[in-house]
């Protein structure tokens, strides 16, 4: 059997796997005919064609990409396929990992043996490039092998781990683990938000919301594992590589109101209470939003609550803990000052009559018809607001 592997370029970490059994000749490409298809625009529609050569089982790969094909670093045209090799269709271009699958076996040959001494890796891989087996694991919490510590905060411990089984997906995963720290789980309103949130993930589906996998408590420590999103958050992208452009601001507010119109058309309206870069992640894949962090999500028909947002991003109202779906919509206003400036919106506040508001009139990249947009989200009154995510992205679209 042969599998291929889409590998995150950064980690080469899996992403996504292909099993081939009876085929002789897989192809790939940018085109829906082929055998993989990967949407890349350095993809050629026909990029490149493996077949099997002997009985033996020796492959062989044919590039027809424009761009080329590399095999473990190497510009090839045709060329031997040797196994467990990193296939890169073009410089910069997507990586699969090829894997003809003779496995050794011990005496009883039910049991597969895993002979690989792991030589050869890059310090920053997860996993070994010849075995496809994780190269360090930290901790095994139930089926689950932790990998990689990926954030540690006040409410908890957030872990990259391994579902090397398929427990969740029927196949091999790699997600994110979120642990509740023993510290919180004493405290009744951090145990509320934690499975506040594993709850409401599990009740919703949107490709710009985190899939819920599961939820469970082990040795007295809960539990939360979820969609692993590749890609950065909009706070990191920004303080790495300075502003973006308006229009690409403007796009990314687009999708992240199309994402809270779904989360505010929920009956009863869910409020996600926590809008700013830090939660808005883009996707590597397609440059799509992603919000993250469903801790603070409260129902509009709830009575009102802990103050919950962060300085800068947050409306009047849910500064008094009555926040409202126009809320969630006063944060996109601030989110887009930073991502057009690079500075904190705070810097931005100040006394405009008898109201504290953004003075945003002395940035150049800030045109007038996205200034009146910027306004009308951050009015202090939220019926002077626009009152729907939908209205919203109607005035982004016209600014563009």
């Amino acid at each position: 059997m042969v599998i291929l592997t889409l590998l995150e370029p950064q980690y080469k970490t899996p992403l996504k796997q292909w099993h081939f059994e009876d085929e002789l000749v897989i192809r790939i490409g940018r085109s829906a005919d082929n055998h993989i298809v990967l949407s890349d625009d350095l993809v050629s529609r026909h990029h490149l064609e493996l077949k099997l050569t002997s009985p033996a089982a020796n492959w062989q790969v044919k590039s027809n990409g424009i761009n080329g094909t590399f095999i473990d670093g190497v510009l090839i045209s045709q060329a031997s396929l040797p196994n467990d090799c990193q296939l890169q269709l073009a410089k910069g271009g997507p990586i699969l990992r090829f894997q003809n699958q003779l496995v050794v076996v011990a005496a009883n040959p039910a049991t597969p043996v895993n002979t690989c001494t792991h030589e050869g890796n890059s310090p920053n891989n997860l996993f070994c490039v010849h075995c496809g087996q994780p190269l360090t694991v930290i901790d095994t919490i139930r089926h689950y092998q932790v990998l990689r510590t990926l954030g540690q905060g006040g409410m908890g411990t957030t872990y990259l781990a391994w579902d090397s089984n398929g427990v969740i997906a029927k196949h091999p995963l790699l997600l994110v683990l979120k642990q509740m720290n023993a510290d919180m789980a004493k405290i009744a309103k951090a145990q509320e938000l934690f499975e506040r949130e594993a709850n409401t993930l599990k009740s919703l589906s949107h490709a710009g919301i985190p899939k819920y996998y599961d939820f469970f408590v082990d040795a007295g420590k809960k539990y939360l594992a979820m969609e692993l999103i590749h890609g950065q958050d909009l706070e990191k992208l920004v303080y790495l590589k300075g502003p973006v452009t308006a229009n690409q601001a403007i796009a990314w507010m687009i999708q992240t109101c199309d994402v809270l119109n779904y989360l505010h058309n929920q009956e009863p309206a869910l409020i996600h209470r926590d809008i700013k870069p830090a939660n808005l992640m883009m996707r590597s894949s397609d440059r799509s939003i992603v919000i993250l962090d469903f801790g603070a999500v409260k129902e509009s028909s709830s009575i009102p609550g802990t103050r919950i947002g962060a300085e800068g991003y947050c409306a009047p109202e849910q500064e008094m803990g009555q926040p409202l779906t126009q809320s969630d919509l006063y944060a996109i206003g601030p989110t887009l000052i930073f991502l057009l400036t690079g500075e904190s919106p705070f810097k931005y506040y100040r006394q405009r009559g008898r109201n504290f508001r953004f003075d945003i009139t002395s940035v150049p990249t800030i045109t007038p018809q996205l200034r009146e947009v910027i306004d009308k989200l951050t009015e202090p009154l939220p019926r002077d607001r626009y009152q729907t995510a939908e209205e919203v992205i109607t005035a982004l679209t016209n600014c563009k």
